[in-house]
């Protein structure tokens, strides 16, 4: 039996996987499960690692930052509504450019995101606007110890 704190636990790391997830949510050992639609297989796969935590009073922490496109964001929000532990869902807004070549109908006012209207997970590919864009490849910076040696976030 997990013993409570007066703080919340962390939230921790992103995982990917119901198997990065098993011992930590079976032990009690988290709060939040924070992950993204976009990185974990997907609205089924992680509505599955969802309703496992579920089990253990566990929250949904969705992972919602801008390298996530407005098709992750949107598929996040929609399953954070269907599911019975929804806990928290981080966002950041996109750029001008993101959100012209997607066209999106959810709305953040107030603090809340709200789905809107349109039909599916509600975002729509300009492709007119898409092509005044060249691709550039871009990388996360790398983070390292002070002898150089590349280290986890």
């Amino acid at each position: 039996m997990r013993q409570h704190t007066t703080t919340p636990l962390a939230i921790g790391e992103i995982f990917n996987t119901v198997w990065d997830y098993q011992q930590i949510v079976r032990e009690q050992l988290i709060d939040y499960v924070r992950s993204a639609v976009t990185h974990t297989g997907g609205i089924t796969h992680l509505k599955k690692v969802l309703d496992y935590a579920s089990q253990y009073q566990i929250k949904s922490g969705m992972h919602g930052p801008t390298d996530i496109s407005p098709v992750g964001m949107a598929a996040a929000m929609h399953l954070g509504l269907a599911i019975h532990n929804f806990g928290i869902q981080e966002y950041m807004q996109h750029g001008e450019k993101t959100d012209q070549v997607f066209e999106q109908s959810y709305t953040w006012n107030d603090g809340m995101l709200h789905p809107g209207d349109a039909p599916g997970l509600g975002v729509e590919l300009n492709t007119d606007e898409a092509g005044k864009y060249p691709y550039v490849q871009a990388y996360l910076p790398y983070n390292r110890l002070a002898d150089g040696t590349v280290h986890d976030w």
